[in-house]
């Protein structure tokens, strides 16, 4: 090897070696603040714009007109900060720069009172301010006694900035329990899903084969658990009305399963989704995809969801995206691990039927219709079988999961009686 090589290997060493640990200790800025109304009227959405999330935050409301937000994070920066224009609602928003973090004033403008509550984004690294309207006398009962931050004599170091838990397994219903899951087959009736004309196979017969051998296995190795279908046989159900049938039923889990097709013969693996922003071209076009039947249902455009929409279900559906997060990581698992398919990972998505689901909820992409090999396997009944055995699986292992969780914390709630 030449001499030569050796001080460019050492440098190329040092630039990688730099760039990692910059990124490993990048600190998050403060961008910008907006802030924007709720679709359903009750409020508004306060999105604190970061480069990286924070270690922690807090807010602390001390009166009807007033609330500050804390965050708390070493060298957060704000050079680049944009104030927001003040509007009737928010009268003014100021920052406040503290050791160790940075805090927010927001004033409130004249007969505009809030309900409050902060969130972290669940897909991005923003904070988010969940504000619902309420009275003056609500909000005054909420306020009294408590003490507004003063930012000059802030002490970060005496300042609880944590949280409380957020269990993300317990009490996903009222009932404590996880015994009630809705098998959703995609597409059906005159929306035959994607195709593979060459085969002659069809994207709504594979979906609905699958989904009932996922049933079986369930009815047969959970006992307890409940499975609800939106359809057993070649019928057509709308989108909302797939979601709609898991909250009358008062489900625990909602599961979507389908197969892929793309213009491509190459194309193959499994997808897992759960609701959120797509962040990629492929998964873009798979919702556009499967929110297309909507379009069958009233001759109308393909919906998206707006960002706002999704903002607004993150702040009421916290823990049911967190939920279907871990879920659909473990469906991934099973495809990858024993069911030795090809994955190609756990994704985001604008998915409508999730949307109008209100529980917990993933979509499975089994493969590719479009690859002759992989099409064959999803029609054949051992490939069907394993895809089902992996999806049961998951749903079997969450359980325990969840039911463990469930006794870890009646003991503690005992240990503390």
């Amino acid at each position: 090897m030449s001499k030569n090589l050796f001080p460019t290997l050492s440098l190329l060493c040092f630039l990688f070696s730099v760039g990692m640990v910059s990124q490993v200790f990048a600190q998050p800025s403060l961008e910008r603040i907006s802030a924007i109304e709720r679709s359903d009227g009750k409020g508004f959405v306060v999105r604190h714009h970061l480069t990286e999330m924070v270690d922690s935050f807090k807010v602390v409301h001390s009166s009807p007109d007033f609330l500050q937000v804390s965050l708390y994070s070493q060298g957060l920066d704000t050079a680049d900060y944009r104030a927001p224009e003040p509007t009737d609602v928010f009268r003014e928003i100021s920052i406040n720069p503290f050791s160790g973090g940075l805090g927010i004033d927001i004033f409130m403008g004249a007969g505009h009172y809030f309900n409050t509550r902060a969130y972290p984004d669940q897909n991005q690294k923003d904070i988010l301010l969940a504000l619902e309207r309420a009275s003056y006398s609500e909000i005054e009962a909420n306020t009294d006694n408590v003490n507004p931050v003063v930012w000059e004599n802030f002490d970060s170091d005496d300042y609880s900035f944590t949280e409380e838990e957020d269990n993300r397994f317990l009490n996903l219903r009222d009932n404590n329990n996880f015994n009630v899951i809705v098998l959703d087959a995609g597409h059906g009736g005159h929306d035959p899903g994607s195709m593979n004309r060459s085969l002659g196979l069809i994207e709504k017969d594979i979906a609905l084969a699958v989904t009932k051998k996922v049933g079986e296995y369930i009815e047969q190795n959970m006992p307890g658990v409940e499975v609800v279908y939106t359809r057993k046989g070649d019928e057509f159900i709308t989108l909302e009305e797939r979601g709609l049938k898991a909250a009358r039923s008062n489900a625990d889990l909602f599961v979507s399963i389908h197969a892929n097709s793309v213009s491509t013969s190459n194309a193959s693996g499994s997808e897992v989704f759960f609701l959120g922003l797509e962040r990629s071209e492929s998964a873009l076009e798979i919702m556009k995809q499967e929110n297309s039947v909507v379009a069958l249902e009233n001759g109308g455009e393909v919906p998206k969801l707006s960002e706002e929409e999704l903002l607004i279900y993150e702040l009421a559906h916290a823990g049911n995206i967190a939920v279907s997060e871990r879920i659909a990581v473990m469906v991934e698992n099973q495809f990858r691990t024993r069911a030795q398919r090809r994955s190609r990972g756990v994704k985001q998505a604008r998915f409508v039927v999730l949307w109008h689901a209100s529980t917990p909820a993933v979509l499975v992409e089994l493969g590719f219709l479009s690859n002759p090999n992989e099409a064959r396997y999803l029609t054949d009944d051992y490939g069907q079988s394993v895809l089902a055995s992996a999806i049961f699986r998951a749903i079997r292992d969450f359980k325990l999961e969840y039911d463990k969780s469930l006794r870890n914390g009646s003991e503690e709630q005992a240990s503390n009686d």
